[in-house]
């Protein structure tokens, strides 16, 4: 691997690690115990994040955020873990609306590209889960804070950083999605160009897509609704012969939102299909095709891309 495939990969860790096991799941905030919060430490080795359960400290969102920023500089008990913050300190923080601001000392810019995505990934993991704070952005010095490329770093939330079932890092690649959604109606397509994501190379790039289409759009944009039971987990995605076979859990048939059926399979199929190496789609839930979903379309078919369904196409703005 030539130096720059190298400095990328490491700084590509940037952004996430992906989607259920060094941090767990993509999405909204992690369902913990009730009154814990999974504090996030780095291992030995600094490979991944683990947490750890605590109750937090504080009747108002200032005080725990003091009490959140308290445990992350302290060494847990386990010794196989550390403080995320060690090596540097914070000059200050502040809540505002919903978001954590937090300015590292210059010390900051010492960390190795791999040591400081893992430090942010415990801080925005653990700091996002108190009510009152959906964002975490990092200044170093008073100046915004840059990856190796140049790239400024903004506002991070908890689904920023997506994992890889547990499994150690090994490279990270950096892409946008081409994914389908749902109007208001719940009857037509609108496909979106996501943000930058950053996923480890353990997991396939047809997994990813159908992960982020169970954790639905992103908030901000409010012409997109979800498509699929969030509820949903993915039992398996194997693509063969330019076919992927996607199979899913009984939550997908389990209609949460008001969609029609053709919306909700080809949410998945017209994803899926914008990959390169995939033109057909197959669904099965708990390994069974021999099942009419929702009483009108048979998972039997192999389902090819349906564009009649698309109601536009827009590209979201890193």
């Amino acid at each position: 691997m030539s130096e720059i495939r190298k400095m990328r990969a490491a700084v590509l860790l940037l952004g996430c690690l992906l989607l259920t096991g060094i941090f767990a799941g993509c999405g909204k905030k992690e369902e913990t115990p009730a009154n814990t919060v999974s504090v996030y430490y780095i291992n030995k080795e600094e490979t991944k994040i683990t947490a750890v359960e605590k109750e937090p400290e504080g009747d108002t969102l200032s005080k725990q955020a003091e009490w959140g920023i308290s445990q992350l500089k302290e060494n847990p008990v386990e010794l196989s873990l550390r403080s995320p913050i060690s090596g540097f300190a914070i000059n200050s923080w502040n809540v505002k609306d919903d978001q954590l601001v937090l300015d590292m000392s210059v010390e900051y810019k010492k960390l190795s590209p791999s040591s400081e995505v893992l430090v942010r990934a415990a801080i925005v993991r653990t700091m996002t889960q108190l009510e009152g704070i959906s964002y975490v952005s990092v200044t170093v010095g008073g100046e915004a804070l840059t990856d190796s490329l140049g790239n400024v770093v903004g506002p991070m939330t908890a689904d920023l950083f997506i994992d890889n079932a547990g499994n150690e890092i090994n490279a990270y690649e950096k892409t946008r999605l081409l994914l389908y959604f749902t109007n208001e109606s719940g009857e037509r397509l609108i496909g979106v160009q996501t943000k930058p994501v950053v996923y480890s190379s353990n997991i396939s790039m047809e997994k990813l897509v159908v992960e982020r289409l169970i954790a639905g759009p992103d908030a901000e944009n409010e012409e997109l609704y979800p498509v699929i039971n969030p509820a949903t987990k993915v039992l398996g995605v194997t693509v063969k012969d330019g076919t992927c076979y996607v199979n899913l859990d009984n939550g997908f048939l389990t209609q949460t939102y008001n969609v029609s059926a053709e919306v909700q399979i080809y949410s998945i199929v017209n994803s899926l299909v914008e990959l390169s190496n995939i033109n057909k789609v197959q669904i099965a839930v708990n390994g069974n095709t021999d099942l009419i979903f929702r009483e009108k379309i048979s998972l039997s078919n192999v389902f090819d891309r349906n564009l009649d369904l698309v109601y536009e196409t827009e590209e979201l703005q890193s």
